[in-house]
């Protein structure tokens, strides 16, 4: 017996009425997250363009921002599609044929296309993009498509060509749309991939195929699609004017509504483009005016909600009728939970017939699944040669190897560092606040160390501080003292440091520095590891030895998210929490290198003017501290252990991948200020250091201990 689920996006009907979506436990969190969207809607709001002239003038740039944000820019090469049909099945008034495509080399695309009995010219023709419905009997997945096949049975008997395709996802061969929601493959974010952008570029392919075929006419075609499909209608009637006519169903929503209402906590990975541009949605949906634009939608949908739906239509009605083209425009709202209901289907069904056959005539045939699902298979063996299931790995382009720019970097290193910055704070960072903002205020607190550590004459200053709005941060600053007790004997005491390392903690290494230098336990123990608490114990060891010289100080800090700022909630809390960053334009990991900047420049403020900094991190943290040394030049060296090139092992910034490899950012560090390495990888360190003996190169020095 199949089986056929059709449960949303990822959970079913009951679970999303009980999930919690909310930042609660987090309310800090949960305001930088509402300030963040809410300085997002004031910049990409439609209602900017006041000028036909202004939106025209946009539309090509933002389109192209569109491209990249799927990871499609540069476009891939269509290379040939390779069509073949592997059979036909048949009703009394269509027939279906089972046929396969190659969107790129080994990227398979499973379809069906629906064809009237009798043709007697080129048909108006639908595409159709499956939402997440799963159709399996054991291990053999008969394709999303047959879940969706009552849609293309209608379209046929009612004189349509339909090409109805299966997704990455749920397709006959199983790929994953779930990267980070489930799988932990967060190096997605950084190599700038989205399964977004395979669904998009199978779309733009399957509009290649169609015009291969003499029964399309291919001035009238349309898209539709439901849920994961509402989305995709999206995507490629955004980008390819070959779609005459769209409606997405159940497949778009606000940014406030995912990040700041928590929907993206029922979303897959393949319903977003990764925000480098830092838009809202609703600029998607203007993409596609003036074409004719149906947004189709129920009004229990919590996935999608109403009021965000209402409110892109609202947005996207100005761009209409900047055209003077507000009947092309439509909005449909029908009774009911997120569920392919018969309502909804038959009002895509006129919009289709208005505007790419010109009627208007009522519905009188009702959508009908006509075939078991075994019947609409494809390949009876999946090809061997087949990427779908690991087309992640290299539909984004990796960066060029430091050694491959080697020769270009010695030329002209000062061109180099710049253009690389410059491409650093648009596309990795671009969720940091402007340069220019005023410094943190900042108070100060005397921690009594713990007296039973040996730690007479050692004060701890605690100095909080906003990293940015909504972001409380400290860093404790140790050093040998008199008395002193109150800030201003402190910042004296400061003034005459001559060294201060600081030092970048994780969780493990915050609980280790809170239970054995301050006597207390840290709130987030439970999380550490035994392996990475002794690891933690012996960098803070080595790293307390510097109290001993004269004028020396450390500084112990931990970035937003760990040690003292962890966030609470369970680990699939954690993850989601993740998730918004991305949906923002940003990473939680490139936030943390803005604290770290941060941190120091809270230093230098307390009156540390003339004392050298010494940045320290291991692991992860060393390389949150590497590419803050690119920005912050007000340091004399960084002192990174344990640097990973392991792609899970790294810190994870956004579109990273596509322009740099970790040598280029350690090689970038190092064009600052001296690096001394411990234990880094030889396939980073030893590209740099090959750079470095260059008598051309002009940067610091680097020590590979």
């Amino acid at each position: 017996m199949f089986r056929y689920l059709s449960a949303g996006l990822l959970l079913t009907a009951s679970s999303l009425s009980a999930a919690d979506w909310s930042l609660d436990e987090n309310p800090e969190l949960a305001k930088y997250f509402a300030a963040q969207v809410a300085k997002i809607e004031s910049q990409d709001s439609l209602f900017r363009y006041k000028s036909l002239d202004a939106w025209q003038t946009a539309k090509p740039k933002l389109r192209g921002q569109l491209f990249d944000m799927l990871g499609l820019h540069p476009l891939p090469t269509r290379t040939p599609l390779k069509p073949q049909q592997t059979g036909v099945v048949a009703d009394e008034d269509f027939r279906v044929e089972k046929l396969h495509f190659q969107s790129m080399p080994g990227l398979y695309v499973t379809a069906n296309l629906y064809l009237p009995k009798e043709i007697d010219k080129p048909l108006p023709t639908v595409l159709y993009v499956c939402g997440h419905a799963r159709v399996k009997e054991g291990d053999v997945s008969f394709g999303n498509k047959a879940g969706y096949q009552h849609h293309g049975a209608w379209f046929a008997r009612n004189g349509y060509a339909c090409l109805t395709i299966d997704t990455v996802q749920l397709g006959e061969i199983e790929g994953i749309h779930h990267g980070t929601y489930r799988y932990d493959r967060w190096w997605w974010n950084a190599r700038g991939y989205t399964p977004a952008g395979v669904e998009a570029w199978n779309c733009i392919r399957a509009l290649d195929y169609l015009e291969t075929r003499p029964e399309i006419d291919a001035e009238r075609i349309g898209v539709t699609g439901r849920s994961g499909g509402g989305a995709y209608s999206w995507w490629i009637a955004a980008i390819d004017e070959r779609i005459k006519c769209a409606i997405p169903v159940a497949g778009i929503a606000t940014l406030r509504n995912h990040v700041v209402d928590g929907c993206v906590e029922g979303h897959c990975d393949c319903m977003y483009m990764l925000n480098t541009h830092r838009w809202d949605y609703a600029t998607v949906a203007a993409l596609v005016a003036p074409r004719p634009l149906l947004i189709s939608n129920s009004d229990k949908d919590r996935i999608f909600p109403l009021d965000g739906v209402v409110d892109v239509h609202r947005q996207v009605r100005h761009i209409y009728e900047l055209y003077e083209q507000p009947l092309r425009l439509g909005l449909q709202i029908t009774e009911g939970p997120h569920k392919d209901t018969q309502e909804l289907r038959v009002h895509a069904f006129r919009w289709l017939n208005r505007w790419l056959k010109g009627d208007d005539s009522l519905i009188a045939k009702t959508a009908t699944k006509f075939f078991e699902p075994a019947q609409l298979r494809v390949f009876a063996d999946l090809p061997a040669n087949e990427r779908n299931t690991t087309i992640d790995d290299d539909f984004v382009p990796r960066a060029k190897s430091l050694a491959d720019k080697a020769d270009d970097i010695l030329r002209n290193q000062k061109a180099w560092y710049l253009n690389s910055l410059n491409t650093l704070r648009q596309r990795c960072f671009a969720g940091w606040p402007e340069e220019t903002g005023p410094a943190p205020s900042t108070t100060v607190e005397v921690i009594p160390p713990s007296r039973s550590r040996g730690s007479s004459g050692l004060v701890v200053s605690r100095l909080h501080f906003q990293s940015q709005q909504h972001v409380p941060i400290s860093v404790d600053l140790l050093f040998r003292a008199g008395n002193t007790d109150d800030a201003d004997g402190l910042r004296s005491e400061i003034a005459n440091l001559e060294s201060i390392s600081v030092l970048v903690a994780d969780n493990d290494l915050w609980s280790e520095y809170s239970s054995t230098l301050l006597g207390f336990a840290a709130a987030d123990a439970a999380r550490n590891s035994e392996p990475g608490r002794a690891a933690a114990a012996a960098l803070l060891q080595k790293h307390l030895e510097v109290l001993d010289d004269k004028g020396a100080a450390l500084a112990v800090f931990a970035p937003r998210g760990m040690g003292p700022h962890s966030w609470k909630g369970d680990s699939k809390k954690q993850i989601q929490i993740r998730r918004r960053f991305q949906l923002i334009g940003t990473t939680a990991d490139a936030m943390r290198v803005w604290d770290i900047r941060r941190a120091v420049q809270v230093l230098r403020q307390q009156g540390a003017d003339t004392a050298q900094l010494h940045l320290v991190g291991s692991g992860i943290n060393g390389w949150l501290a590497a590419v803050a040394v690119v920005f912050e030049s007000d340091m004399e060296s960084a002192r990174l252990t344990n640097l990973s090139g392991d792609r899970d092992k790294r810190p994870v910034f956004l579109n990273a991948d596509r322009s740099f490899t970790p040598s280029e950012l350690l090689a970038l560090a190092l064009h600052r200020m001296d690096i001394v390495t411990f234990g880094a990888a030889d396939g980073v360190s030893n590209p740099v250091a090959r750079l470095a003996q260059d008598s051309n190169w002009r940067g610091g020095d680097l020590t590979v201990k």
